[in-house]
């Protein structure tokens, strides 16, 4: 393989992958989740302004997982094609600010490098459990 060139992964490995992140998330691990970032990794976040490398990620997590209290997660691998993988995820958990139970749903998309995310992709709904949607439109 040439420098650069994308690693292939297989079903089982990006599922091997995706449930790694899931079990490190729902432990809210901050070191295990920030050694499977790549050095140089960028992250776009839903609407939060995008992050590059290791510093501006953890500073992110970190606070989310502030605001995030009995974080249950689960994810699904749904694609993997060559060095990317695609998953979608469900969790709960109770706002430490409100004290309300959260709901969230999502879909991301992983660019691996080296076993890394090296380009982390993420669109997600938030809402509060059994309050009306986020989108205003109905």
């Amino acid at each position: 393989m040439t420098a650069g060139a994308a690693q292939a992964l297989t079903f089982d490995e990006a599922k091997r992958i995706v449930k790694r992140v899931e079990a490190l998330f729902g432990a809210a691990d901050i070191a295990g989740i920030m050694a499977g970032f790549t050095a140089d990794a960028v992250v776009r976040f839903g609407d939060f302004p995008e992050m590059r490398g290791r510093d501006a990620i953890e500073a992110f997590i970190r606070a989310r997982f502030a605001r995030q209290k009995n974080y249950r997660l689960e994810k699904h691998l749904r694609m993997v094609m060559g060095d990317r993988i695609g998953n979608d995820w469900d969790a709960h958990w109770q706002d430490a600010r409100t004290g309300k139970s959260m709901r969230g749903r999502g879909m991301e998309f992983w660019r691996m490098r080296d076993g890394r995310i090296a380009h982390w992709d993420a669109v997600f709904n938030v809402w509060e459990e059994g309050g009306a949607p986020s989108i205003a439109i109905v």
